[in-house]
């Protein structure tokens, strides 16, 4: 028996039909538009892609846009004079600036430098304090764990009391993920292991949700997936160029083709993970907008 595919492009479509109805009502309503900023240094080729990709998505909602090009050798301080005046901006309610940034410059210091209620991409670390907490508080969560969970919640996964295993400890996957799937609500029991953990194998066959960030290609091999399993992959390994197309090969953390025959449903690689994070830093630029609205 094949597994269900769980198909992120049809989940990224339905949500997208779901934010347009939302920002169309608040255009209604407050004669206005959530507005987001995007910021890009230098020429990064993944990065100009990833960046071209949420603005299209921004503009097919209707945003107010505004994309900032900076050149590699920007310093620091004028990268911050830039995000400053978004902070400022009235109308931005979502700033995002593109990762990895040129070695010259302090990631730690650029993100910290977010008004932490225009943090969209959910890794200030007042927003991560906050998930941590559970907090009633407004606050963003990072987008690819966000669409993991919708993933989850819209194919009707059960989580309550489910064995959840995260491989991966990343600040933007892993860790987030492992907060949110332990949440109240989603009620699974979660494991978080890693390249140091001792007997990996025998924690991953527990999970009834595997959820695979570690960035190594077919790291997860079809014997360690417990029968009916739940599988995510959030992995998008680079492995060659199709020379017919020209486009870059992908594989997923996960062995696809057979992990299929034994989960009971499974992402894919691409067309899973991948096209709900965009989606995600979409609704967080909405709740944003929402946000400054009743803060007023």
């Amino acid at each position: 028996m094949t597994a269900e595919i769980i198909d992120g492009l049809k989940i990224r479509k339905e949500i997208l039909e779901e934010l347009k109805k939302e920002v169309e009502q608040y255009k209604a309503k407050y004669n206005s538009v959530p507005g987001l900023s995007t910021i890009l240094v230098g020429n990064n080729p993944a990065s100009l892609s990833y960046v071209s990709l949420k603005i299209k998505t921004a503009r097919e909602l209707g945003f107010y846009e505004v994309q900032e090009n900076l050149p590699e050798d920007i310093k620091e301080d004028e990268l911050l004079s830039v995000i400053d005046k978004y902070n400022k901006d009235e109308k931005i309610h979502g700033i995002l600036v593109q990762l990895p940034l040129p070695k010259h410059i302090s990631e730690e210091r650029i993100v910290n430098a977010i008004d932490y209620k225009k943090d969209v991409d959910g890794i200030h670390p007042i927003n991560f304090g906050k998930l941590l907490a559970d907090s009633d508080d407004f606050f963003f969560s990072p987008c690819t764990p966000l669409g993991i969970k919708e993933l989850i919640l819209r194919s009707k996964v059960k989580t309550q009391g489910a064995e959840v295993v995260v491989v991966g400890r990343s600040n933007i996957v892993g860790k987030p993920i492992a907060v949110i799937m332990s949440q109240k609500g989603i009620d699974s029991t979660v494991t978080l292991v890693h390249s140091k953990t001792e007997n990996m194998a025998s924690h991953i066959k527990r999970a009834d949700i595997l959820i695979v960030a570690a960035g190594v290609p077919h790291l997860i091999k079809p014997e360690q997936i417990k029968k009916g399993a739940t599988v995510i992959d959030v992995g998008v390994n680079r492995v060659g160029i199709n020379k017919e197309t020209g486009k870059a090969i992908l594989k997923g953390d996960v062995d696809f083709e057979e992990a299929k025959k034994i989960a009971g449903k499974i992402t894919p690689v691409p067309g899973g993970v991948g096209p709900m994070t965009i989606i995600m830093l979409m609704r967080n630029t909405i709740n944003s907008a929402k946000n400054h609205i009743k803060a007023k």
